[in-house]
Parts: structure tokens; sequence; C-alpha cells
């Protein structure tokens, strides 16, 4: 039996008639019995015998109902997915992010996209830069949000936002609490090294090179969240991202932004041949306008 005589069929049979069935269908009547006769044609006996003015199921098709009544059931579940997937209400994503974003704007992005979505299933990776690839590739994510992710073969990179590199200091190393501080400032306080952190660490140190600023750092960390942490028990200043400052601040610390600044690009990375899905597109907008929305006021 082909698709369209097993939903002819069960809708005669569960309705009774050719004009109920018709309804049920929304096509014509002629139409539905064209296809039930075809349908019995193939299989070589009768479906239904007009009993006293109605249809009535033979022998063989009652048999067969149990069986057939399964696939149309399949094939209705099918149609229901389509159709929730065209209009974003399920499936699954993916969502691998550098460790920074966790703190403020992937929560509220996943708070603010759940309430339209619920049916959405959300699987959320920490990764860093060099296992972007590998996540992509092996389907382990359907795209990651990184800062500054250098060039990747087979990936494209999708702008989100713009955003700064910020000083995080305890409040009694500057008693007024700036806002704006210059790299020069740091001489003289220890300052708790995250060098080795990927791109962003590159850029801190790069700057302090160009500049010339001489620092003491005896303390070195590979995480932003700790260096924060490290920052609220007075030990020294660090300079890290403004999402993992805004996620980790304490009564007894503040944070300045850096002049000049340092800023640097928050970008989504996809394969070019494995673009997001309907409904992970409508997730990375939402990122976007949270993560805008709530950028530090240069």
């Amino acid at each position: 039996m082909r698709l369209r005589h097993i939903e002819v069929f069960h809708a005669v049979y569960v309705t009774g008639s050719i004009t109920n069935a018709a309804n049920f269908l929304h096509v014509s009547q002629p139409s539905v019995s064209k296809v039930l006769a075809h349908a019995e044609l193939q299989l070589g006996f009768a479906l239904f015998q007009r009993i006293k003015g109605r249809l009535s199921p033979t022998v063989e098709a009652q048999q067969l109902f149990g069986e057939v009544d399964k696939v149309y059931k399949q094939i209705r579940s099918v149609r229901n997915s389509v159709e929730n997937l065209k209009k974003g209400k399920t499936g699954c994503i993916n969502v691998g992010l550098t460790p920074a974003l966790g703190f403020d704007i992937l929560p509220k992005a996943v708070a603010q996209y759940k309430d339209n979505h619920p049916g959405v299933k959300i699987n959320i990776l920490t990764i860093h830069n060099n296992e972007v690839l590998q996540g992509l590739l092996e389907h382990t994510i359907d795209f990651a949000l990184m800062f500054s992710p250098p060039s990747l073969p087979g990936v494209e990179q999708q702008f989100i936002c713009e955003s700064q590199l910020v000083m995080m200091y305890p409040n009694q190393y500057f008693p007024t609490q700036p806002k704006k501080i210059t790299l020069n400032q740091l001489e003289g306080h220890e300052v708790i090294g995250i060098w080795d952190s990927g791109p962003l660490g590159d850029l801190i140190w790069h700057r302090l090179a160009e500049d010339n600023v001489p620092i003491n750092t005896n303390i070195k960390v590979k995480t932003y969240f700790l260096a924060a942490r490290l920052v609220a028990q007075n030990i020294g200043i660090c300079i890290i991202d403004e999402f993992s400052a805004r996620g980790n601040i304490s009564d007894n610390v503040s944070i300045a932004t850096i002049e000049p600044t340092l800023s640097f690009k928050l970008k989504a990375l996809y394969l070019d041949n494995h673009k997001p899905s309907q409904i992970a597109t409508g997730l990375l907008d939402t990122i976007e306008s949270v993560a805008n929305s709530i950028r530090l006021k240069t």
C-alpha cells in the first residue's frame, strides 16, 4: 500500500463513510473513492462492503487495520515534527562556548529563548579555541561562540558583537575607584598574569610589550574566572574580558575600561557545509541581542 492508500483507508475505516473521510482529508468524495478503489485493486481484495447503505470493513480490512494504524500514527508524528521544526517549536541545539560567556550572556539568552521555545532542547559545552574544529567536525556542537577566533579551514565566522578587555582591581589599589585606567597605572601593582589564555591573552601581552609597561607578575593563571576570584581576595589586578568581569564582581572590587581600548570580537563559528538550523539561528539572534544589551558603556 502507498502512503496515500493508507491515509484514505484509515480515514474511511475510522469515519465510516466516503463523505466523512473526504471532509476529514479536505478532498473531494470522488478522489477518496478513486484512491480506495486503486488500493483494493493493488491488494487483490475488497476493503469495504456496502451494507444497508453504510460501508462496513471486510474481515481482511479488520485484520489489516491494526498495522495500518501504526503506520498512520508514525506518518502523523513525522508531519507534526516537520511542522514544529518549521515553526521553531522543537529540536535540539548543541552549543560550544568559551567559559567566559557562561557567567552572563548565555544564561540570559537561554532564558529569553526558552520563554518562546519551551520545546527546544539546548545542550551547552564549554570549549577552548583548539577544540572548536574537532567539535564542529564531529557534530558534537552546531556552533561555537568564541573571542577573536583564528581562521579555521571550512569554518564560517559570524560576527556577534564587539567587546573589550577591562581591568578588575581591588578598591584599595585605587581608592578613587576610577572608571578608566591606562596600562601605565599597573606599574607598582601586582598583576595576575593570563598571558597563555589564547587570543585575548596575546592581545594583552602585545599591548604591554608595545607600550613597554613594566609589570610585576608573581601569579599566573589560565582562566579568567580564577583571575577574577584572586582579585576578590585583594591579591592583585587582572585584565579580562568584560563579560567575565561582570559575572564575577564583588563588593571590594571595581571594573575600569582601559585607555586606549583593547577591543576584540565575539563570533559564532560553524561549518561552511553545515549551517545552523532555523532554531539555532534563532538562538544566535537572541545571544547577539543579549550580548549587545549588557555590554559595558565606554
